[in-house]
């Protein structure tokens, strides 16, 4: 583009963001509302970890008149703490390795093989994203007693692999579907197997939604609270979510404490997708638009 086309360039550029001012208004009214809504209780839960437990019954929303960072000291330099820390990591690591592992080579192929039953099976796995976690905590408890993994990672990784592969394969085979055919059928003339062809083809071509599916997969992990807390006894194998319990005493609970926790819990996952925020819409666009 030439330098005297710009700004003919800009000029429509401007005249079509001015075209509708109200309409413009009231979009960023809606956006502010919904951000207003998801960061005042996150800036609330920051703050009340700041104050002593009279000010934060007297005063839950406004600024802490003494700013207790020794709360946020307390929390992080607890040695099970950091053990929690590094069982939550792992736990969530191994799991989207292993999803990544099952998910990718069925959504391949889910979006390029032709097989009996191809989609009926495909259906049978979206079922899996009709039935909320919750409804299955006993019958999964049963079968990982039976396993006999309760109180132990695994018995938390292999059921998150299991709830997450439906949205997973879903994700990845829309957006495997957007490899070019004419890759993969020039492939196949050439003599390579489908195994290449998913190894030096679709899966160079499709890293945003491989990154997209292992951040969604990790900040679940990673927040996932009801099922470690039914499978898990020990305390040297409690995930981060759990260190919650160490503040709730017979008759009170510390709830300045609590709101550190919570705020130290969440900061991880804030900075991940804001980090990937990138990957992560390219990812899901890229899964969206072909079905």
């Amino acid at each position: 583009m030439t330098d005297q086309a710009l700004p003919a360039v800009r000029t429509i550029e401007a005249k079509v963001h001015f075209a509708n001012p109200i309409g413009s208004l009231v979009r960023l009214l809606v956006l502010f509302t919904i951000a207003g809504f998801v960061i005042i209780p996150l800036l609330s839960t920051a703050l009340g970890a700041l104050k002593t437990k009279g000010e934060l019954r007297t005063n839950p929303f406004g600024l802490p008149t003494q700013w207790l960072w020794s709360n946020y000291a307390g929390v992080l330099t607890t040695p099970h703490v950091w053990e929690m820390l590094g069982n939550s990591f792992s736990v969530g690591i191994v799991t989207v390795l292993i999803t990544l592992a099952v998910a990718a080579p069925a959504a391949f192929a889910f979006a390029h093989l032709k097989f009996f039953g191809e989609q009926l099976l495909f259906n049978y796995l979206l079922l899996g994203l009709t039935f909320p976690f919750a409804t299955a905590i006993l019958p999964l408890f049963l079968q990982i007693r039976d396993l006999g993994l309760l109180d132990t990672h695994w018995g938390i990784i292999l059921p998150q692999v299991a709830f997450g592969l439906a949205s997973s394969v879903l994700l990845m085979r829309n957006a495997f579907r957007h490899v070019p055919a004419e890759l993969v059928e020039a492939a196949l003339i050439d003599g390579a197997s489908y195994a290449r062809i998913f190894w030096s083809i679709v899966l160079p071509l499709s890293l945003p939604i491989l990154s997209t599916v292992a951040i969604v997969t990790f900040v679940n992990s990673w927040n996932n609270y009801l099922l470690p807390l039914v499978v898990l006894n020990s305390a040297s194998q409690y995930t981060w979510p759990l260190g919650l319990m160490q503040f709730q005493g017979l008759y009170s609970t510390d709830w300045p404490q609590i709101l550190t926790y919570v705020t130290v819990t969440i900061m991880p996952a804030i900075i991940v997708f804001l980090l990937a925020q990138r990957y992560i819409v390219a990812g899901l666009t890229a899964g969206a638009v072909k079905a």
